[in-house]
């Protein structure tokens, strides 16, 4: 299955802005286990997974008319319920931290506002700070690292989930990406960690299988 879907990747990535307005790679982690068995999942809900990092690279395309290719934008989540099947869309109180990329400039920082806003659903709309913040991210879907750093406040780092670290045998994609992606793979955070303000908290999951590697053409 999983060279499947990195064929599938790869065949999108190649080909993001051939027939879509703006396109590029995105990352995700949450501080739950989103490729896991029923079992597990259930003992974490209402527990754990009530936090999020959306992480959106844009590799080419416009968004209200601005072209913003080259540029990134980070959504961090805090809900007070579990991200589950819905989503975002699962808590009753949500509020967000959005982070732009440093190297927009103010029409690009704008934009790059709006399209979190857009494409991060209920927790687009719900910031209660937006920041400006040198952000470097990148995907290599073929073994699966990806990288993402924003300032001092985000880091993501990604691996292949290992076969020893499948405990039931069971494990699926339990829960869907928060973000609308297309074939979207699971990894395993080799860190994963916000340490910003705003939020009320701060959080870190080194070795989760909560991690998604995806691409975008919206």
């Amino acid at each position: 299955m999983l060279r499947t879907y990195v064929g599938l990747i790869l065949a999108a990535t190649t080909s993001l802005s051939s027939a879509s307005e703006i396109g590029g790679v995105y990352m995700e982690t949450r501080t739950c286990a989103v490729y896991t068995g029923p079992c597990f999942a259930n003992a974490e809900m209402g527990l754990t997974g009530k936090d999020a990092i959306m992480a959106w690279s844009i590799e080419s395309g416009a968004h209200d008319g601005v072209d913003v290719a080259g540029l990134n934008v980070v959504v961090v989540v805090s809900a007070n319920q579990t991200l589950g099947f819905r989503g975002v869309d699962d808590a009753k109180q949500l509020k967000s931290l959005i982070l732009i990329d440093d190297r927009a400039n103010s029409l690009q920082r704008q934009a790059l506002l709006s399209f979190a806003r857009n494409h991060a659903g209920r927790a687009g709309k719900s910031a209660v700070r937006v920041d400006i913040a040198p952000i470097r991210m990148t995907l290599d879907f073929v073994n699966l690292k990806g990288h993402l750093k924003a300032g001092k406040v985000v880091t993501l780092k990604s691996r292949k989930t290992r076969p020893g670290e499948c405990i039931c045998k069971n494990e699926v994609e339990y829960y869907p990406p928060l973000a609308q992606v297309d074939q979207a793979i699971p990894a395993t955070a080799e860190q994963g960690e916000f340490r910003g303000r705003g939020l009320g908290r701060r959080w870190s999951t080194p070795g989760a299988r909560s991690v998604y590697m995806g691409t975008f053409i919206y």
